[in-house]
């Protein structure tokens, strides 16, 4: 490989590199979000209140700006109910046509309007920088075509994901729509991350390695999938949260955990399982693999994820959900999945070479 083309693969490689940093930052707002109740503090999308900048005070606002913001949210939810069952999904359509809750306008606070539009403006610096990495990867076509693709898939998701979070809005942060708002932040995460191996791989393809065993890689695979689902499970418990919150007023919330009921004890009961095969295979890596490698540093930061994930479920379950606690296992737990996928790249990509190697 040329100088001109290798500077061309690390100059891709830290835009998208940067791209994905930029992402879990945006989860992390997100989880700041949700944990201070400012999903619905722009009412409108992608306006705020609309306008670009949003107001400070009620004062800037008409006497009966709720009832006019409400009628635009159900015009919105009228088009999206109409949507799902031209696709199909007569049910769902028909448990948000009648969803009751869709129907209450939150008063204007300031403050949960701004957390709210500052994470849609680093929406956008986001978006610009995929835009920018699909641009970038332009260059390495004649290298790997797949690079160029998978930015373009990125570019696809991250105005997917724009879009199910303008639906979040206008459903009132309707619990299922804002679970697959995160599985779509989690996807963009996971395509990024492919991409930007590949880049890599252009310049590390031919350097030696130490193949670690295939089972390790299925084993790392079930831990992935059990972690997804553990994400999954914990949106769930945050929506029963939000319900006992809701319930109580905001008051007591030391209380919370326990009103939340049986997927709170699933939720963190089957952090047990996820323990227990993440042990399974952190002793199988330190018996299998070289130290002083770069899989081997992927899987020390991996343990340490899991150790602060571990760390802030408990605070969170034994000391009254304190607020700060909440986007911090929101993000943790969303680096441990980019971990895991980066470290399955890594071991598959190590398969190969032994493949090769043999032939």
């Amino acid at each position: 490989m040329g100088p001109s083309t290798k500077n061309k693969v690390n100059s891709y490689r830290r835009l998208s590199g940067i791209t994905v940093v930029a992402v879990y930052f945006l989860i992390l707002v997100g989880g700041i979000v949700r944990s201070t109740g400012s999903g619905m503090g722009c009412p409108d999308w992608p306006k705020c209140f609309g306008s670009v900048v949003p107001p400070t005070s009620v004062d800037q606002l008409p006497a009966n700006y709720q009832e006019i913001y409400l009628q635009k949210r159900l015009a919105k939810n009228d088009r999206f109910v109409a949507t799902l069952s031209k696709l199909g999904f007569e049910e769902t359509a028909n448990q948000l046509a009648n969803d009751k809750s869709i129907q209450v306008e939150e008063e204007f606070n300031a403050t949960k309007t701004w957390i709210e539009y500052i994470n849609r403006l680093i929406g956008v610096v986001i978006g610009l920088l995929i835009l920018a990495t699909l641009l970038k990867s332009f260059s390495l076509w004649s290298q790997d075509k797949w690079i160029p693709i998978t930015a373009f898939l990125a570019l696809v998701l991250v105005s997917f994901t724009g879009w199910i979070g303008s639906i979040v809005v206008s459903t009132n942060l309707l619990a299922w729509m804002i679970t697959v708002h995160m599985l779509l932040a989690l996807a963009l995460v996971a395509v990024l991350l492919y991409s930007h191996r590949r880049a890599a791989r252009l310049i590390t393809k031919h350097q030696t390695t130490n193949p670690m065993p295939n089972k390790i890689f299925w084993l790392l695979l079930v831990a992935t999938l059990l972690m997804l689902i553990q994400v999954v499970l914990g949106t769930q418990v945050r929506e029963g949260i939000d319900r006992v919150s809701f319930a109580m007023g905001n008051m007591l919330r030391e209380e919370w955990v326990g009103k939340v009921g049986i997927v709170f004890l699933v939720h963190r009961s089957f952090s047990l399982v996820l323990l227990a095969v993440h042990v399974i295979y952190f002793v199988w890596v330190f018996k299998f693999s070289s130290r002083n490698t770069s899989t081997s540093y992927w899987n020390q930061a991996l343990l340490a994820l899991l150790v602060i994930e571990i760390a802030s479920g408990i605070g969170m379950a034994y000391f009254g959900l304190p607020a700060y606690l909440q986007p911090i296992h929101l993000l943790f737990g969303s680096m441990i999945l980019g971990v895991q996928f980066i470290l399955m790249l890594k071991l598959k990509e190590q398969s190969y070479l032994k493949l090769d190697s043999q032939l």
